[in-house]
């Protein structure tokens, strides 16, 4: 991995109204390396991956993936929209809805971003989008409609619709959090393939099993402060600060148990 991460962030804050929901986070994301961040709900791990691709705009911080950095040390700054989609275009983004369209085609709704947004040739835009499913395992679902899919098999679109719009840095937000217990494996096994071929990934995630195997450092955030960061056996197996104890002992208790690759 090289010296400079491909993903920094430095003193990011954000409130909403009176709700302060980052206090001053830092972050490095090694190129290569994959991050999960962990912690209760309402601890701002989401928000933190908004902010990573500009869904939501910091009050002040500093941000860079990659080449690209957006400076908001001066205040609130909304950069010119040209530039916010060339930042966004680096970070492929998989949330727990998929968002896909339902009037399109599997394909279509992998080939539509390279297409529009990239101005892609549509034949080239295509065998992309064809290599992208079979490598997420639906290449036989490309001309079915979302309608005809399960939960897990719109994840992987979902997935693939990302990569076909070639990222830098993958951004997973609860990506398994709204599919049927039987159909996580599934998804999980696409995101431990992109892990294996050295994709750059921040991972919002409740699986610890899955965070202890495939990720490089856990980060636990509560109440928008980072309490505890480091390599992801030693933070899920030996956490050192109580809050990160007290919030792992349910997992913990319940056994963490390997997630299986496929649903």
């Amino acid at each position: 991995m090289s010296d400079v991460p491909m993903i920094e962030l430095a003193h990011v804050k954000k409130a909403f109204g009176p709700v302060s929901v980052l206090k001053d986070i830092s972050l490095r994301v090694p190129r290569g390396g994959v991050v999960a961040l962990i912690g209760p709900s309402g601890s701002g791990k989401s928000t933190l991956l908004r902010c990573l691709n500009l869904l939501t705009i910091p009050e002040s911080g500093f941000i860079r993936v990659g080449e690209s950095t957006m400076d908001f040390t001066n205040g609130h700054k909304l950069p010119a929209d040209r530039e916010l989609a060339a930042f966004r275009a680096r970070t492929g983004m998989v949330f727990q809805n998929f968002n896909l369209f339902p009037h399109m085609s599997t394909i279509r709704n992998v080939m539509e971003g390279p297409v529009t947004v990239l101005k892609a040739n549509p034949d080239a835009a295509r065998e992309t989008a064809l290599g992208l499913l079979e490598k997420v395992g639906l290449k036989d679902k490309a001309d079915v409609t979302p309608d005809k899919l399960s939960g897990g098999q719109k994840q992987r679109v979902a997935i693939a619709r990302a990569l076909a719009m070639k990222p830098q840095v993958m951004l997973f937000d609860e990506a398994t959090s709204a599919l049927d217990p039987e159909l996580v494996g599934e998804v999980l096994a696409v995101v431990r393939q992109l892990a294996a071929e050295g994709m750059t990934m921040v991972l919002v995630t409740h699986e610890m099993a899955f965070a202890r195997e495939v990720a490089d450092s856990v980060v636990f955030m509560r109440d928008g402060v980072v309490v505890e960061e480091g390599p992801a056996r030693q933070v899920i197996d030996t956490p050192r600060q109580p809050a990160t104890r007290a919030f792992l002992s349910h997992f913990h208790s319940s056994g963490l148990q390997p997630v299986a690759a496929n649903g």
